[in-house]
C-alpha cells in the first residue's frame, strides 16, 4: 500500500514500471516542501525490496526496516546542518556523494535492490553533481537513484536529463481536505483549516496534527501580524529589525514569515470580494470580515504586491533590514469613515 497522499498518477507510473520490469535507474521528484516527495521515495524503496506479492506491503521485515531507516541497502542523503543554520548557503558535499557511489558499486547486502535517495538535490555542489553524473550515465544493475528537489532549475541540466522526471503538484483544498479526513481521522473543520494552511502540501498538515505546537506557532504569528498592522512606526521598525536579524542564519524562516503576511492580506482581499469560502485562515473568518470593511480593495491589492516585491528583493540579496522596513512603511492605513449627515444641519 502506497502511503503518499494524492499523486495517483505518479504512483500508477511507478507501479506499472515495477510490474513491467521497466524501472528507470534514476528518478527526479519535483515539488514544493511537504508535498510528498520523501514519502513517495520511501514507498518506492519499499516496493523494490518488499517480500510480499502486493508491494509495498509495509508489514514485512524489509518494509519495516526501510520505514525505520535501518535497511542497509536504502540510504537517504541530504544536508547535515542544525536548524539554526541556513540551508540555502550550504551544499551537499563531494564526500557524501563519493560514499554512496562506492556503496552503489557493491551488490545489495540484504535486499533485492539498492536505493539512494538524495533529498534537496538542487543543493548538490558542482563537484558532487558531476561525480553523480558519471554514475547516472553508466548505472549499476539493481541500483536506483531518487533525487528530490523543490527547484530543478538549480540542478545541472545534464543531471536532469539522466533522470525520469516526475512532478508532484500541490493538491486542491477540497482534495486535501477529503484526504485528511479519510487518512487522519480528523473532522471536516480541522481538515479544511489544515488544507488551507498547508497550501496543498499534506506533509505539513500531518505534522500539525501530530504536533500541536505548529498550529500554536502559526496562531501566534497571525496575532503578531495584527499587532504590527495596528502599531506605530516604532513597533513596525523594531519588528523589521528582529526579522532581518535572523535572515543570515535562516532565510527560509523569513520567507515563511512573508508567506504568512501574504496569506493574511490575500484572505482580506477574498472576503472583500465575497469569496469567504476560499480563504486560508478559515478560523479567522469573522475577524477578517470586520477588518476588510476598513480597507479598500485597491489598498489591499497594492500591499500584496509590496509583500511579493519584498520577497523578490530578499532573493536578490538586497539589504534585508531595508527591504523589510520599506514593507512596514507600505502597510496601508484604515479608511476614514465619513460621518452621517444630519438633515437640516
Amino acid at each position: 500500500m502506497w502511503q503518499v497522499i494524492g499523486h495517483e498518477r505518479a504512483v500508477s507510473l511507478l507501479k506499472h514500471s515495477i510490474e513491467s520490469n521497466a524501472l528507470s535507474h534514476a528518478y527526479l521528484l519535483i515539488g514544493p516542501q511537504h508535498v510528498g516527495k520523501m514519502t513517495l521515495a520511501i514507498n518506492l524503496a519499499q516496493a523494490l525490496n518488499c517480500e510480499a506479492e502486493d508491494k509495498p506491503c509495509l508489514q514485512c521485515d524489509s518494509c519495516l526496516k526501510i520505514a525505520a531507516g535501518n535497511h542497509s541497502d536504502v540510504q537517504v542523503i541530504g544536508l547535515d546542518y542544525n536548524e539554526d543554520e541556513d540551508a540555502e548557503r550550504k551544499l551537499i558535499r563531494n564526500e557524501q556523494i563519493d560514499g554512496i557511489l562506492h556503496d552503489a558499486s557493491l551488490p545489495p547486502f540484504e535486499g533485492k535492490n539498492k536505493v539512494f535517495i538524495i533529498d534537496g538535490a538542487e543543493l548538490l555542489s558542482i563537484g558532487a553533481a558531476n561525480r553523480l553524473l558519471k554514475t547516472l550515465e553508466e548505472p549499476e544493475a539493481r541500483v536506483t537513484f531518487v533525487l528530490l528537489a523543490a527547484d530543478e532549475t538549480r540542478l545541472l541540466t545534464t543531471v536532469v536529463s539522466r533522470c525520469q522526471r516526475i512532478e508532484l503538484q500541490p493538491m486542491s483544498p477540497a482534495e486535501e481536505t477529503q484526504a485528511l479526513i479519510e487518512t487522519q481521522g480528523i473532522d471536516a473543520g480541522q481538515a479544511r483549516l489544515l488544507a488551507g494552511l498547508s497550501h496543498g502540501c499534506p506533509g505539513w498538515a500531518i505534522s500539525a496534527i501530530s504536533d500541536g505546537k505548529i498550529l500554536e506557532q502559526h496562531d501566534n504569528e497571525l496575532n503578531q501580524i495584527l499587532d504590527i498592522i495596528k502599531g506605530g512606526y516604532e513597533e513596525r521598525f523594531a519588528y523589521a529589525a528582529r526579522i532581518a536579524g535572523g535572515y543570515s542564519q535562516n532565510r527560509r524562516a523569513v520567507y515563511d514569515t512573508l508567506e504568512r503576511w501574504r496569506d493574511f492580506w490575500r484572505d482580506l482581499m477574498l472576503v472583500k470580494l465575497g469569496c469567504e469560502d476560499m480563504i486560508t485562515n478559515i478560523d479567522r473568518k469573522d475577524g477578517l470580515l470586520k477588518m476588510s470593511a476598513n480597507y479598500s480593495l485597491t489598498k489591499i491589492r497594492n500591499f500584496i504586491r509590496s509583500i511579493e516585491s519584498a520577497g523578490i528583493q530578499l532573493k536578490q540579496n538586497v539589504n534585508a533590514r531595508l527591504a523589510l522596513e520599506v514593507l512596514m512603511l507600505d502597510i496601508p492605513g484604515e479608511e476614514a469613515k465619513s460621518l452621517p449627515v444630519t438633515p437640516g444641519a
